[in-house]
């Protein structure tokens, strides 16, 4: 074998995934077939569940002193939501260009030794029980014991797989573009003239040369133009005095290309020894900040999964509950994207019924309940992962919040990408024991330690500053997998010992 893991697309979300498996000690080779970094920026917002995450890796404070990323305003089909408008606190997305994010996240690897191998278009694939072998364009090979595809909407992994995509192909376009405004500093996020024309306007904070750039996508009647058709200064010159009449103009187009309402989405995620992740499994709209997330939250859901597997301690079926659980996720994304899409009128039809439809929702998204049901939703919040036989507690299955434990983060103790114990009473030490060299047990916090591994925040004589007393005696006893997912809270401790096998595989009597 070349390598236990080979990523095959350096976008986010194979950027993410190759994170997680060096932070799990696995070998990767990550693999892209453009010779340089992409310069575009397909998408622009992280959502909430994203930055936790993020947060959950050490990765989120220094993303964020890497420029200007101002505060998004949630939305569901261009309906402002309020602020807050989730059930647990949670950190508002921020706008980040996606050439932004790449350029960060591909500069951490390197600083940990690995460096993205460019030129490498994939021309074949070959599966045997053992490994995965790859070939390249260029000539050369990768042995790989595993294979993350990770390689877009037109993944040449797929296509090689001959996977099945089923959904809906395109049936329009609509245009999205960077671009420098004049006149109103800040339009509406979402406007629609009366004659069915609308724009949405988001801030992307600044440019390169430090001067304010705007995400901008337009749509209405005749402008569904084929996709291959370049996107001019002229047609984006229009749209905007179809919108905004005189208020708002075009200084500069940076970059513009023309999307497609096509939702497809792969029957399996997992094909023996290949997996599937992002647009490589999943194609929609890319409304509210739903497409690059949900495909970085494929990969934190896999990566420690796949690190288990290749490192031995994976229980029987951890590696499938991959597909599992993200295939219902990602098949949720393509439900609510469509529904904006019908809420929004994208192409202009003017339906009196979608109107007076849009309407009512919007008086309905004002109702505390909807406005929380529905920012969790644009938040990435509202997946709750099935954990059989773990008891009813509100938070199983769902993102553990963030909160401070004495001198610590909750947040903070997930840096290793090892699972974490509350056990605030000291109670469930026992228990814990035979599983020490995979779940760190905290009781008083002065006893973690993250040592020296990748995404670590802060270093091991670190901890424990601060009060030493101080306990996590406001928290309830919780097990918290290594993607942030309660996966046990206040049960009974059988309950914890199978949840402990079910995630975290058989006991090592010898402990850690």
């Amino acid at each position: 074998m070349d390598t236990d893991v080979l990523v095959v697309g350096a976008g986010p979300t194979g950027m993410t995934a190759a994170n997680e498996l060096l932070l799990a000690g696995v070998s990767t080779v990550l693999a892209d077939r453009l010779p340089q970094r992409s310069a575009l920026s397909r998408a622009g917002g992280v959502q909430s569940r994203t930055l936790e995450a993020l947060d959950q890796r050490g990765l989120l404070e220094p993303l964020l002193a890497s420029g200007d990323h101002p505060v998004g305003a949630g939305h569901f089909a261009g309906i402002r939501l309020p602020v807050g408008s989730t059930a647990h606190p949670r950190p508002p997305w921020r706008s980040v260009p996606q050439v932004v994010l790449e350029g960060f996240l591909e500069q951490h690897l390197a600083a940990h030794g690995l460096t993205v191998r460019r030129d490498h278009e994939l021309t074949r694939l070959a599966q045997d029980p053992d490994g995965v072998t790859a070939t390249f364009a260029n000539g050369r090979t990768v042995r790989a014991r595993y294979l993350v595809a990770a390689d877009g909407a037109h993944s040449a992994v797929r296509s090689l797989l001959k996977a099945a995509f089923p959904g809906r192909a395109g049936t329009a376009t609509t245009i999205a573009a960077d671009v420098r405004l004049s006149g109103e500093d800040r339009p509406a996020a979402h406007t629609r003239s009366a004659d069915g024309h609308w724009a949405a306007v988001f801030p992307l904070g600044t440019d390169h040369r430090g001067r304010p750039l705007s995400r901008l996508a337009m749509g209405g009647p005749g402008r569904s133009l084929p996709r291959d058709v370049p996107v001019t200064e002229e047609e984006v010159r229009d749209g905007l005095r179809a919108v905004f009449g005189e208020r708002v103009g075009l200084r500069e187009l940076c970059y513009a290309r023309r999307i497609t309402n096509a939702s497809r989405q792969v029957a399996r995620y997992r094909h023996g020894r290949v997996l599937l992740a992002g647009d490589a499994a999943h194609v929609h709209l890319p409304l509210g900040a739903q497409g690059m997330n949900t495909g970085m939250q494929d990969a934190f859901n896999l990566g420690w999964k796949l690190g288990a597997t290749v490192r031995g301690w994976a229980p029987t079926g951890l590696l499938d509950t991959y597909h599992t659980e993200r295939h219902l996720a990602g098949a949720a994304v393509l439900r609510n994207v469509r529904a904006q899409s019908l809420l929004m009128d994208w192409t202009g039809t003017g339906d009196p019924d979608v109107t007076a439809t849009r309407e009512i929702f919007t008086a309905l998204a004002r109702l505390p309940e909807v406005g929380r049901f529905l920012g969790d939703l644009m938040a990435g919040t509202a997946t709750r992962y099935p954990m059989p036989d773990s008891g009813s507690h509100p938070l199983l299955g769902l993102p553990v919040p963030d909160r401070r434990l004495g001198p610590a983060r909750l947040h903070e103790l997930l840096r290793t990408g090892r699972g974490v114990l509350l056990d605030p009473d000291g109670a469930l030490a026992d228990i814990a024991a035979p599983w020490t060299d995979r779940v760190d047990r905290v009781d008083r916090v002065d006893r973690v330690g993250c040592g020296d591994q990748v995404g670590c925040g802060y270093r091991s004589d670190q901890v424990g500053c601060g009060d030493r007393s101080g306990r996590a005696a406001a928290t309830e006893p919780m097990l918290i997998r290594p993607d942030g997912y309660v996966c046990w809270a206040a049960a009974t401790p059988e309950s914890l010992r199978r949840s402990f096998t079910s995630w975290f595989g058989e006991p090592n009597p010898a402990g850690g």
